[in-house]
C-alpha cells in the first residue's frame, strides 16, 4: 500500500477502501505462507501502537490485550536482553516507566474509540483461575472447547522469542508479586509508574 506521507502521518488521508485493500492483501500473504491454517496469531508487544489501524484493514479480526501489573510487567523487560536496538526503553527503569504510562494512555484511548473492539485478559487473573479465563477468552473467540488448550506447555512447536522458556512450563504464580522484592532498587520505575 502506498501512502503519501509515509506511515503514520499518511493515514489520516487514506481512502477505506485502501485499508480494506491492505488487509485483503495480509489474509492472501497469511494463506499462502501458512496453507490450512484456519487462525494465525500476531503477538508482537508493539501492535497496542496500531489496534485503530488493524482494525480498519481487519475488522472481523479478535484483538486480546494481555495486561499485568505495571511494576511485574517492567521488570520481567528490564530482565531481557532484546536482540537488536528495537526495545532500548527497556534498559532503564524511568524510561521504561514512561514508555509503560504511554501504552496505558494508548490502550485507554483504544477502548475509548473502539468500544468492544479490545478483549482485556488479565495475567493475574488468568493464574489465579486458568480454566475460568481461558473458558471466557475461547468464547470470545468463538472457537470450540478443548482441553488440551490447558496443557500448552507440553507444546512442541518452536518458539523464537524472549518467552520461549517460559512458554514450557504451565502456568504458576511465582513472579506475579516477584517485582516487590527488589525494594528500592525500582523506585525510580514506581515513582513514575504511581506519577504516570
Amino acid at each position: 500500500m502506498s501512502m503519501p506521507g509515509g506511515f503514520p502521518s499518511g493515514i489520516a488521508d487514506m481512502p477505506d477502501k485502501a485499508f480494506a485493500e491492505a488487509g485483503q492483501a495480509y489474509i492472501d500473504m497469511l494463506h499462502a505462507r501458512y496453507p490450512g491454517f484456519r487462525h494465525v496469531t500476531d503477538k508482537m508487544p508493539g501492535n497496542f501502537l496500531l489496534v485503530g489501524f488493524l482494525h480498519m484493514m481487519l475488522p472481523k479480526a479478535k484483538i486480546v490485550h494481555c495486561a499485568r501489573d505495571a511494576a511485574a510487567t517492567c521488570l520481567s523487560i528490564f530482565k531481557v536482553h532484546f536482540r537488536g536496538d528495537s526495545h532500548r526503553y527497556g534498559y532503564d527503569l524511568g524510561e521504561l516507566a514512561d514508555f509503560h504510562n504511554l501504552y496505558t494512555d494508548i490502550m485507554a484511548h483504544w477502548h475509548k474509540v473502539l468500544p468492544g473492539v479490545v478483549h482485556d485478559v488479565r495475567y493475574e487473573d488468568f493464574v489465579a483461575d486458568q480454566e475460568g479465563q481461558t473458558r471466557a477468552l475461547m468464547a470470545h473467540l468463538g472457537l470450540p472447547w478443548d482441553d488440551k488448550v490447558l496443557a500448552f506447555h507440553e507444546t512442541d512447536r518452536p518458539v523464537r522469542t524472549a518467552s520461549a522458556a517460559q512458554v514450557r512450563q504451565p502456568m504458576y504464580q511465582g513472579s506475579v508479586d516477584l517485582w516487590k522484592r527488589y525494594g528500592e532498587r525500582l523506585k525510580p520505575l514506581l515513582v513514575k509508574l504511581q506519577n504516570g
